[in-house]
């Protein structure tokens, strides 16, 4: 399994700056979770802190991105991340999945047929969550605590076929941008929470969803938001 060439792009950066272990620790542990799930096609790793999706395929054109994006502000995975609940899409309570169960399975990538997200927790707070893509309705059955363990993730906080359409790829084909221009997002999201009174999560959410409607990277959707509101930046 290889990293799509965005994710590689964002990997030589971090070697730049001094990160000359995270390239092998991934190939590692991806490898093994390949080896207890043999039809695992993709896996992704989202760092909150870095605001950074690290994309990982087997085979790149089995795999390919969706043609349709599930709104990021009211999306399921990040209500049942944030909130800490587990969350399977065959269980009717205590949320309503079948909207975007049905959603997720319409709109599934190529190649995915099951998908698993567990958040990443540190100091009692998610830090980041990562997610696997299988080629079988079944390939993630008796596999959520090793694949937990393998990664450090939380195991209780599994959310399973949230993300068919494989969204979290979109997330990663755009990290290179946003590595380069973080000040520019960070910036996009004060002025949201300012002029709409929104929470940093939600105003973030905002800006890539309105940036996947408009077909653009979400850093060149805030330069412009920025640019548009302080023409003096």
């Amino acid at each position: 399994m290889e990293p799509i060439p965005e994710t590689d792009e964002v990997l030589v950066e971090l070697e730049r700056y001094g990160d000359l272990e995270l390239r092998g620790d991934l190939h590692r542990v991806i490898g093994l979770a390949q080896q207890r799930v043999p039809d695992l096609v993709g896996v992704s790793l989202s760092l909150v802190a870095e605001d950074l999706v690290l994309t990982f395929v087997a085979n790149d054109e089995d795999t390919a991105g969706p043609d349709a994006v599930q709104p990021a502000d009211d999306g399921p995975c990040l209500e049942a991340v944030g909130a800490e609940e587990v969350v399977d899409s065959e269980t009717p309570a205590p949320l309503d999945e079948s909207t975007w169960a049905l959603f997720a399975r319409a709109s599934a990538a190529a190649g995915i047929v099951s998908s698993l997200s567990l958040p990443l927790r540190g100091e009692g707070q998610v830090v980041g969550g990562v997610s696997f893509y299988g080629g079988d309705a079944r390939s993630f059955e008796g596999h959520v605590e090793e694949l937990a363990d393998l990664f450090g993730a939380w195991a209780p906080g599994a959310v399973a076929n949230a993300d068919l359409s494989f969204e979290t790829r979109l997330e990663a084909v755009d990290s290179p941008g946003r590595l380069k221009e973080q000040a520019y997002f960070d910036e996009a999201v004060g002025l949201l929470v300012s002029a709409r009174g929104h929470d940093v999560r939600r105003a973030k959410a905002k800006l890539r969803a309105a940036a996947a409607r408009a077909g653009v990277g979400v850093h060149m959707l805030a330069r412009a938001l920025v640019e548009t509101m302080e023409p003096d930046a």
